[in-house]
């Protein structure tokens, strides 16, 4: 078996653990155990990754394994990385462990609510690995499904009624989703779900790929937020519980950008070429409508969560210019975003169980009172907004980079439109943190809140360490990325002949 099933298997451990849990020290601890597995079993598959390619091992996928458990029709238990789910499975294991200590004071139902964060945790970690069409979906499946009850009960706000959006909406591209897989299975004749076996026959007709790649993409691209079928993102995450949001926002959304790069165009490429400039023009409206919709919004939720709307959008905006260098900008700023929108949405959290508010008009002078929070909330904001030295000026440049190499007027035409949203992220960051930290206190009573604890320092510094680790030493993750995107690239050109 996989090294790789241990990502599956670890959480399953930890569903045991929890089960079998009497109070909220054991609680605490098979989370604290498990998260910390997961991260050191990432980092090691990362440098274990990265010294297999410095060999010169140049298989598409490492740690691969298959067991079938439904022969007739070739279903299997596939799993291997390459260097794009590695880079998410890093993201991934780091947003668990950091929300485990951003949750470290959450009551009530705490048992029950690491129950479920836990096995959403286990759909995201199988989908990254999962090599095989309906295996991937399954996984797919069950990172969705915990998400209702995760913010329908633990949630704040009009909790019951994002929650039901959210899961309609995903679920109805779940729908798409499933039948543009079979699709894909019985008109490539390959007579099997692997995603490589199928890509390496090129047979499935352009009349069938102009019908699944729209179902596939939409699929997909509603979970990374492609307008208009954004809708559910901004409520969802404004409702939801803190670590949820971090989970959510960090690495569940990048699921969506994850499968219309691996499904959608790696196994439709000559749909993708056909029908890529419709999506490309839907994903530049997500980019500069949700830096838009960010600037008019009071609460703090609904500003991340819009932004997030921008930022996921230039991720499908950046894969649609099919070039090598936007590529591998998406990816940056999939890992890059994931970071920065844990940060925003675990400070965001704190701030709010203090204040017990998110309205902007009635924050004010936040640096006087908890200094370290504050000083938080600036390096992610400066981090979104693209500043150099942070993950997200390396990210954007390389999509903005590579969207201009594309030499023709549509491309660069959406190219130039996209990159106001670096204008206006500028401005609705640079005007947010002015308005909440700082000037004067704005209500008497926060003088009294406290900075920090312990727990949260350590969620928050863990982030800051690696959103300035990224964006300051950048060339590790650009060369583990640089070869897995070559495959895909090499599919696309070939549809392009």
């Amino acid at each position: 078996m996989s090294i790789l099933s241990l990502f599956v298997l670890i959480p399953a451990l930890m569903l045991l653990g929890l089960w079998v849990a009497r109070n909220l020290n054991q609680v605490r601890a098979v989370m604290v155990t498990g998260a910390s597995c997961l991260l050191a079993l990432a980092i090691w598959l990362v440098i274990t990754f990265v010294h297999l390619r410095s060999l010169g091992v140049t298989d598409e996928m490492l740690f691969c394994y298959s067991y079938t458990w439904f022969s007739p029709m070739n279903i299997a238990y596939s799993v291997g990385v390459d260097g794009i789910s590695v880079v998410m499975i890093l993201l991934a294991s780091i947003i668990v462990f950091t929300g485990v200590f951003a949750s470290w004071q959450l009551k009530p139902l705490t048992k029950e609510f690491f129950l479920w964060f836990t096995l959403l945790s286990s759909g995201v970690f199988g989908f990254f690995i999962s090599i095989d069409l309906f295996t991937m979906f399954m996984f797919y499946e069950v990172a969705l499904i915990p998400m209702y009850l995760l913010i329908g009960v633990w949630g704040s706000g009009h909790k019951e009624y994002s929650a039901m959006k959210l899961t309609l909406m995903l679920m109805g591209g779940s729908a798409l989703l499933i039948l543009g897989i079979l699709g894909i299975y019985f008109f490539s004749g390959a007579k099997t779900m692997n995603v490589l076996e199928i890509a390496a026959l090129h047979n499935i007709p352009l009349a069938a790929q102009k019908v699944f790649f729209p179902l596939t993409f939409i699929g997909f691209g509603v979970l990374g937020a492609l307008f208009p079928f954004h809708t559910w993102s901004p409520d969802g995450h404004a409702s939801a519980p803190t670590a949820v949001s971090m989970l959510h926002a960090g690495v569940l959304m990048k699921l969506g950008g994850y499968g219309c790069f691996r499904i959608a165009m790696f196994l439709l490429p000559e749909a993708a070429h056909e029908l890529g400039w419709i999506f490309l023009i839907l994903t530049t409206i997500s980019v500069v409508y949700g830096a838009f919709s960010a600037c008019v919004q009071t609460d703090l939720k609904y500003i991340n969560a819009y932004s997030s709307v921008s930022h996921c959008g230039l991720v499908l905006f950046a894969l649609l210019m099919m070039t090598r260098t936007s590529c591998t900008g998406a990816i940056l700023q999939m890992l890059s975003h994931g970071l920065m929108t844990a940060l925003f949405f675990a400070l965001i959290g704190m701030i709010y169980g203090r204040t017990h508010t998110r309205d902007v008009r009635e924050l004010g002078g936040l640096m006087k009172i908890m200094p370290f929070l504050s000083v938080g909330y600036v390096i992610a904001g400066l981090a979104n907004l693209g500043l150099p030295g942070f993950s997200g000026f390396i990210a954007e440049m390389s999509i903005f980079v590579g969207s201009f190499e594309n030499n023709d007027l549509f491309h660069r035409t959406a190219t130039i439109i996209a990159c106001t949203s670096i204008v206006i992220t500028a401005v609705y960051i640079l005007r947010l943190v002015g308005k909440i930290l700082y000037g004067k206190v704005s209500n008497p009573h926060y003088e009294t809140l406290t900075d920090a604890t312990w727990d949260e320092r350590i969620a928050v510094c863990c982030l800051i360490a690696c959103v300035a680790g990224l964006g300051l030493f950048p060339l590790w993750a650009r060369d583990v990325i640089h070869d897995a995107i070559g495959p895909i690239l090499n599919n696309l050109s070939i549809a392009s002949l």
